[in-house]
This record gives C-alpha cells, structure tokens and sequence, in this order.
C-alpha cells in the first residue's frame, strides 16, 4: 500500500521552511502531494496560482524530490483527500506556539468532518522556524534581498515581481 501525504498551503512565495517539510515528507511518505490553494485569504497575496505551482515543481526538481507532485486546491482539504485513494495524511507545520492554536482547530474541524483523514504536525528545522511566508513578501515589496529565506529556484520568481514594479 503507497503512503501518500497532502502538504496544503499557499505557498506565497514557497520558503525554506516549506521546503524543510516537503523535502523531510518525502523520506517519509512514498508519495507527497503539495496542494496549493487557488485563492488565498491571506492579504497582499504576490503570486497568482501558476506561478506559486510552478515554484514549487522548480524546488522540488532542483532537490530531486521526484516523489513530490504538485496540484491546485481549489476545494475543501478533506474533500481533496477523500477524492484521493488510499486516503492521505496530512501534513501541516508548526513553527510557533501561535501556529499550534490554529492548527490545531483546524485539525479537529477536519477531523469532524472527516474522520478518516489523519493530520500529521511537523515541525521546520530550526533555522527556518522564524521564516513566514509574509517576512518575504514584506522584504520584496521593499526591494530587499529575500534569497536568505526562499530556495534558489524562488529568487527569479521575486526578482521579476520587484521588476514589474509591484514592490515600493
């Protein structure tokens, strides 16, 4: 029987800590399906859904992580695994105590929803436990170097947003 884990997210823009837990995912799970949300709540959102897809596909192919897929969530997460077979685990992160309270909620929300569905929480590597997704986009929209925080294959993509003018 294939293992299989959902890592869900918006990935805007993918981070080392992101990274971290795909990459550590895919030593444990036989297949790692990284679902990206097609819209994201989240404000001042950078990336629209192909190019954060795409970023992740060229961090995934740059670590040679080819147990990892990449696909669009453009529904409720224990929809999306129950559409999938065998059922997945999914995989969150947490980095702080604050990333805990709701992670947590929503763990048993799914739960609730689905109780087939399992949730496994990782925690990043140390060095990538202060990175959010959010610091980069702040650094980028002031033209600040982020390449601290975001994998190589990331850069480009920041670079070209800073050029198109979308940055102070």
């Amino acid at each position: 029987m294939t293992r299989t884990a959902v890592y869900p997210g918006t990935f805007d823009p993918v981070t080392l800590g992101h990274y971290d837990l795909i990459a550590r995912s895919s030593k444990i799970f036989d297949e790692v399906v990284v679902a990206v949300a097609a819209t994201s709540a989240k404000a001042g959102a950078m990336f629209d859904l192909e190019d954060r897809m795409e970023m992740i596909r060229r961090v995934c192919a740059d670590g040679g992580l080819a147990n990892v897929g990449v696909r669009p969530l453009d529904c409720l997460l224990v929809e999306f695994c129950r559409r999938m077979s065998p059922l997945p685990v999914v995989v969150r992160g947490l980095r702080v105590y604050s990333d805990f309270e709701y992670e947590f909620q929503m763990a048993l929300t799914n739960r609730k929803l689905a109780p087939e569905i399992e949730t496994l929480f990782m925690m990043p590597q140390e060095e990538h436990s202060y990175v959010t997704a959010s610091l980069v986009r702040e650094l980028a929209r002031y033209g600040q170097d982020a390449s601290k925080f975001v994998p190589a294959a990331v850069v480009p993509f920041i670079s070209k947003w800073i050029a198109g003018g979308r940055g102070k």
